[in-house]
């Protein structure tokens, strides 16, 4: 009998810090199963989770300010160990009877911070030795404005700063911490093993969480939920749904019957690629629906790039239905939810989402489709899910794919979207992702595509003038998509890639280069 997975877990308390989802990823990281929650959580819901350890987030508020957001009273009176970052830990001082100020200095950026103490969570850990005193020094990621200036009794020194004396501080008996800088960036270098003391020594869990589990754990919630039933999926080839693909396939085989709608808005060879994979290697059952000709009809004379968005995420479901529709005696539907829609969808329902805007898959099936549903990833996330399409079996090339749009090159194509603009652009993208693999910068980029501009301009090829389309390329680092900088990609890459896509496409004649990053640009062109 397999051990639980979700039986040692780690409660982690949201209260609205970019950064929230970055903790739960490294907690995750660690082999160790969590789960984020609004910092309003009852006292049964918290009672009813039974955390080994609870970790409060940080979040953009004021604790000086007296309707700012406060952590249940029952987080400290569970016995279990608890980790305060940044807001959390001032929130933590602050409910216990210390004192918060805001600061005349604000950090933000790289630190160094002092280690101070005999504490659990930071022992033998430093990335430096002050060669003068001993003390070791860790350098760290600092983000506050206030800071605690009076420690709740109990609590001794953790760390500190020349600007901020109480960086970090600790209750060695009620093994309650808190940091003032982040743990949870690559900018705070020995983040992993702090995380590791909290997790692995003072909560006691056992690194559980690992890709060869989670497959275990899901293909036996899968046969227990679904039985002898068929299961039906509406197969895109992104990773999500190609992991839910070869998932369901091990766990159910022949009860699953995938359908692929190939809307003609497919980046190049993809429906080929889908079929092969899926269909032909992995002896998975796939119905595919060719409908480039409707979704461009329903299409044509929209510039809107929410509606075109609406109309294909409409076409989508028509065609979807229809072809379940032949289908007998299939009870269940598969989708690729993945942890963080979860989390924003329960944002949105509860009102608590600063921005939640128009999702890029495709989605939202109607009512009268009468299905239940099965969601084997609405665990994970995005990166746990690639690690567990690995452990599948899937294609490295497949799971470590740029993210792909709902609705494909409908997006891409600035204003209209026509045949003759797709098949341009498919052809301009592909030359793009190649000359980027060859180059060895595909997987150095977090995204990476082409845009069609339906701008004429005239330019020189070979010794004709040419009055013809622009393609404006766009690659983008970003570690969680809620930031991204445009990648600086070599001059002789950029040079490599603009030739062949005028040289090549006829319909080309200028490429251009998108050098906006996010905040304020958007990841995608629309």
């Amino acid at each position: 009998m397999p051990r639980d997975i979700h039986a040692q877990k780690v409660l982690i308390l949201d209260f609205g810090s970019q950064y929230t989802q970055l903790i739960a990823r490294r907690v995750r990281e660690i082999g160790v199963y969590c789960e984020i929650r609004a910092f309003d959580i009852s006292d049964e819901d918290i009672k009813a989770f039974n955390p080994k350890g609870i970790i409060l987030a940080g979040g953009p508020e004021s604790v000086t300010k007296a309707q700012s957001p406060r952590a249940p009273e029952l987080v400290f009176n569970l016995g279990v160990p608890v980790l305060g970052i940044c807001y959390g830990m001032q929130t933590m001082a602050e409910q216990m009877g210390g004192k918060v100020e805001g600061s005349e200095i604000h950090e933000f950026g790289y630190a160094q911070v002092k280690v101070e103490g005999e504490s659990a969570l930071l022992h033998d850990i430093k990335d430096h030795v002050n060669t003068d005193t001993g003390a070791a020094l860790l350098d760290v990621w600092m983000s506050h404005g206030d800071k605690v200036v009076v420690m709740p009794e109990g609590f001794e020194l953790m760390a500190s700063t020349e600007s901020c004396p109480i960086a970090g501080m600790y209750h060695p008996e009620k093994r309650f911490f808190g940091v003032q800088f982040h743990p949870e960036v690559t900018h705070t270098l020995q983040g992993k093993r702090i995380f590791e003391h909290l997790l692995l020594e003072l909560c006691g869990c056992d690194a559980l969480w690992t890709a060869a589990n989670i497959i275990e754990d899901a293909i036996a919630n899968v046969k227990a939920k679904v039985g002898g039933d068929k299961v039906l999926l509406g197969l895109s080839g992104g990773v999500d749904s190609s992991v839910v693909a070869a998932l369901l396939h091990r766990a159910i085989g022949d009860q699953l019957t995938c359908v692929f709608v190939d809307n003609g808005l497919l980046r190049k060879n993809e429906g080929v690629q889908v079929m092969e994979m899926f269909a032909k290697n992995m002896g998975v059952k796939v119905i595919r629906a060719d409908a480039e000709e409707l979704f461009l009809n329903n299409l044509k004379g929209e510039s809107d790039p929410e509606k075109k968005r609406k109309i294909i995420g409409n076409t989508f479901i028509d065609i979807f239905d229809e072809e379940a529709s032949k289908l007998k005696n299939v009870k269940w539907l598969a989708q690729g939810t993945i942890y963080p829609d979860v989390i924003e969808s329960a944002a949105a329902a509860t009102g608590k989402a600063h921005v939640i805007k128009s999702h890029h898959n495709v989605g939202g099936l109607p009512d009268d489709m009468q299905f239940e549903l099965v969601e084997p990833l609405r665990e994970l996330f995005k990166d746990e899910v690639r690690k567990v399409g690995l452990e599948l079996g899937l294609p490295y090339d497949m799971v470590y794919r740029h993210p792909f749009p709902g609705p494909g090159l409908g997006v891409r194509i600035l204003g209209e979207v026509k045949k003759e603009y797709a098949d341009i652009l498919r052809e301009a993208d592909a030359i793009f992702l190649e000359e980027l693999h060859a180059a060895d910068w595909y997987h150095k980029t977090s995204q990476s595509f082409a845009v069609f501009l339906p701008v004429k301009s005239v330019g020189v090829v070979g010794d004709a003038r040419r009055y013809a389309y622009v393609i404006a390329l766009r690659a983008v680092e970003t570690i969680d998509f809620m930031t991204a900088r445009w990648a600086h990609l070599p001059y002789d890459l950029l040079e490599k890639v603009s030739n062949r896509i005028i040289n090549e496409i006829s319909g080309v004649s200028r490429v251009t280069y998108d050098v906006s990053s996010k905040p304020p640009a958007t990841i995608e062109w629309e």
